[in-house]
């Protein structure tokens, strides 16, 4: 499953062949098979904005993540049972990750950022049985506890009392050895929920092969992770599928130390501090995440930087932040793409020569992607499409939550449809247009919103954007762009002009944004991604009215 590190790409792609035990565990694969002889090495270190910066090593979490199985196991929580995680990035939220994998029952990542419906519908729809998450998280539950009649145990990470167990105290009671359930690459382990841009969340579930099928794709984009003195650290929750299996789980299984960072609104300063104060040498940094640093002027002269690689993920990068990456730290980031359902299946390598700005990359060892049309028949090189992903593939859930149909609507033949358009180029290179649901049609032309929103961010004056369809009479649809403005500029007509004119001329005449609006805050996914779907209903509501 490790990836051979091999001079070029091709041979690295030609010679890979996956080797997942028959008997994976998620949880000992994190911390025992690490602690038995290397109980001292640290693998967690919290940044503390005091200084006072925390630590844990794989013997501390193999012990606590197994008191807490045990701890669990007496609360009659079983062998895929569902287990919620209301957390922040933490040590806390790791051990009790850990711990579910080891009882062979099921992890729930939960988003605090989440609202009470949104948290309501997710625990109801998996049948969560407990709970872990802290002070803020409890009082989010407080109001739908009683509407949630599977839901037996809430368990706190800070205070606790009543019919509320203690995160600590569960710990520190029970024994700190625990017998490892025996678990296969297709046994149950973890449930994301889709984050609902299109139709209502609906829960992937992935057996514990997901996290050996994200190795290969989380190496190549870090220079073939692990080497000496590697660090891994990202600003994305960790209840999505970008900071768990992008970063965290990755990590901990090839014994790279973690930074965890408290739960904040990004804030680009920070992150640089704390990559700089942390020694971070590899980094998981969303699109979004990487534009909002580009407000921070001359960030080497300020900040310590030791970083070696950069991965980024989760929407379009676009050449104008790729660009800026390459000029500005130093480093050629390296955009890799996937889904919830199925992850880390396109990739780019800068130290392979497998870089090029606006585009994903080729696909990554061990995993088959194509570009397909409507009947799954895969399209010439150059042809616009649908990204899809041959089944069988490690990373590939085992499908949606109680919903077959949901689940065999996903596929066509033995492609796993993603919804995202693209375009293959004879070498291989795929380069992402946006979901099939975002494309504009205006005056007969198919638009994908990821190259307008990668040239409007390129201006100045432009923090955040996002491209949609306004429906219109003449042309369909006419392109609308929103825009967060950047610190020091005023959101005038003149300026909307001069930013429809700056698409004109770098993209084209029918690309353009005819109408751009300003806003004040983008509407973003937990996990940091554009929800175009919220700006279209807008533009409908208005139409109507």
């Amino acid at each position: 499953m490790f990836l051979p590190e091999f001079g070029t790409y091709e041979a690295l792609y030609r010679e890979f062949s996956w080797q997942i035990p028959p008997n994976f565990n998620i949880g000992r694969a994190v911390s025992d098979d690490w602690a038995v002889q290397h109980a001292d090495r640290v693998c967690l270190e919290h940044f503390s904005a005091d200084g006072r910066h925390l630590s844990m090593t794989y013997g501390e979490l193999s012990a606590k993540s197994a008191a807490f199985a045990n701890a669990l196991t007496a609360l009659g929580i079983g062998r895929g049972d569902r287990v919620a995680l209301l957390l922040p990035q933490s040590f806390e939220t790791v051990i009790a990750h850990v711990a579910i994998y080891k009882m062979g029952a099921i992890a729930l990542p939960l988003a605090l950022l989440f609202g009470v419906e949104a948290l309501e519908y997710r625990l109801s729809a998996a049948g969560a049985r407990a709970v872990v998450t802290n002070e803020f998280g409890l009082s989010r539950l407080e109001e739908i506890r009683p509407r949630l009649p599977a839901l037996e145990h809430v368990i706190s990470t800070g205070p606790a009392s009543g019919a509320v167990h203690s995160f600590t105290s569960l710990v520190e009671a029970h024994p700190s050895v625990f017998d490892v359930a025996e678990t296969g690459p297709d046994t149950p382990a973890l449930m994301i929920f889709t984050s609902g841009t299109t139709g209502p969340p609906k829960g992937a579930l992935h057996g514990h092969r997901v996290l050996p099928g994200h190795i290969p794709g989380f190496q190549m984009v870090h220079d073939f992770l692990p080497k000496p003195g590697d660090k891994v650290w990202t600003p994305s929750d960790w209840a999505w599928a970008g900071g768990l299996l992008n970063a965290l789980l990755p990590a901990l299984m090839l014994g790279v130390p973690v930074v965890s960072s408290p739960a904040q609104k990004f804030d680009p300063d920070m992150a640089f501090r704390i990559m700089a104060e942390m020694k971070v040498r590899n980094a998981f940094i969303p699109p979004t995440a990487l534009r909002l640093l580009k407000s921070v002027d001359r960030p080497l002269e300020k900040y310590d930087l030791v970083l070696r690689s950069i991965g980024s993920a989760g929407e379009s990068l676009g050449r104008e932040t790729y660009e800026w990456v390459k000029a500005t730290l130093g480093i050629v980031p390296n955009e890799f793409y996937g889904q919830t359902e199925c992850n880390i299946v396109l990739g780019s390598a800068a130290h392979l020569g497998v870089t090029r700005g606006g585009a994903i990359g080729r696909a990554v060892p061990g995993h088959r992607v194509a570009i397909i049309d409507d009947e799954g028949r895969e399209v010439p090189a150059g042809v616009t499409g649908q990204v899809a992903i041959a089944r069988p593939d490690p990373v590939m859930f085992l499908g949606y939550w109680n919903d077959e149909a949901a689940t065999a609507r996903k596929f066509v033949g033995d492609w796993m449809k993603t919804g995202d358009l693209g375009r293959q180029d004879a070498e291989g290179y795929v380069e992402f247009f946006g979901r099939d649901d975002d494309v504009i049609t205006s005056s007969g032309y198919r638009i994908g919103p990821a190259e307008i929103e990668d040239c409007l961010v390129g201006h100045p004056a432009v923090k955040l954007a996002a491209a949609i369809g306004k429906p219109d009479p003449l042309r369909t649809e006419i392109v609308k762009a929103f825009v967060v403005v950047a610190d020091g500029y005023l959101p005038t007509p003149a300026l909307a002009g001069e930013i429809s004119n700056w698409v004109k001329q770098r993209l084209s005449m029918h690309e353009y944004p005819r109408e751009v609006e300003f806003i004040t805050e983008m509407p973003l996914t937990t996990s940091g991604k554009v929800i175009r779907r919220l700006l279209r209903d807008r533009e409908l509501a208005v139409a109507a009215e």
